[in-house]
């Protein structure tokens, strides 16, 4: 294996599945099998979802939500992405812990880096969950932000397209594949990996972000073993 210590970063509309809203139970448990399968080999997981596919704080500033009561909102349903993800993963036979960025016992212990690295190194699968308890910030920061503290060897970025391109090849049938690619590189091309707070966080702090399709069953063991099936950004 090439990584010992993980944060996979999941989008909460990858949690929809073929659904319009909330969460498909199928795609949840396809995660839950692929996070298990990496843990069982030795892997330390921590994880960060994102809170989409129940609210986005800045979808619903733009129909008359004030922003931090809408980022308090999207904090509310990653917490609920969460729980539900907390609870696959123990019907998958792993253990596992959410850690909230807001108080809310008993929904989950309050975050700290030395409980979460505890807990990783226990062996249980750590769900960092409410971002990073602040407005303003999304959960692509929140994702870089935990990475950094939990001394992560890599932050995986699962999503549904398999790497980095020149443009969204979703839209563009001519749009190329990186296999690697720089921070700066992001930046100049103005490619949508992540949020430029989060990129620049990554950039600082020296952490390998791995861009690659989560919705793939067995996708996950493959990164671990080294595969190159998505692309590497780093300086």
């Amino acid at each position: 294996m090439i990584y010992k210590r993980i944060l996979l970063k999941l989008s909460g509309e990858s949690l929809m599945g073929e659904k319009q809203y909330g969460i498909d139970e199928n795609r949840l448990t396809e995660y839950a099998t692929q996070i298990a399968e990496i843990a069982t080999m030795g892997v330390q997981v921590g994880i960060v979802i994102g809170g989409g596919n129940i609210f986005r704080g800045l979808s619903g500033t733009s129909k008359g939500v004030d922003r931090v009561l809408g980022d308090q909102m999207g904090m509310l349903a990653t917490v609920i992405n969460g729980l539900a993800l907390n609870s696959a993963l123990q019907v998958a036979g792993v253990k596992s812990k959410v850690l909230t960025a807001i108080r809310m016992e008993p929904v989950g212990e309050f975050y700290s880096k030395q409980k979460a690295i505890a807990s990783l190194e226990n062996g249980e699968i750590v769900i960092l969950s409410a971002g990073t308890g602040n407005p303003f910030f999304t959960t692509d920061t929140g994702s870089s932000l935990r990475a950094i503290e939990i001394e992560a060897d890599v932050m995986l970025k699962g999503t549904r397209v398999d790497g980095v391109y020149t443009a969204d090849p979703e839209k563009d049938p001519n749009a190329v594949k990186f296999d690697e690619i720089t921070y700066d590189e992001i930046y100049n091309r103005n490619l949508k990996v992540m949020d430029l707070t989060a990129t620049t966080m990554c950039k600082e702090n020296n952490m390998p972000i791995y861009v690659f399709d989560m919705d793939t069953p067995g996708n996950l063991k493959k990164v671990m073993l080294g595969e190159k099936i998505g692309t590497l950004v780093k300086k």
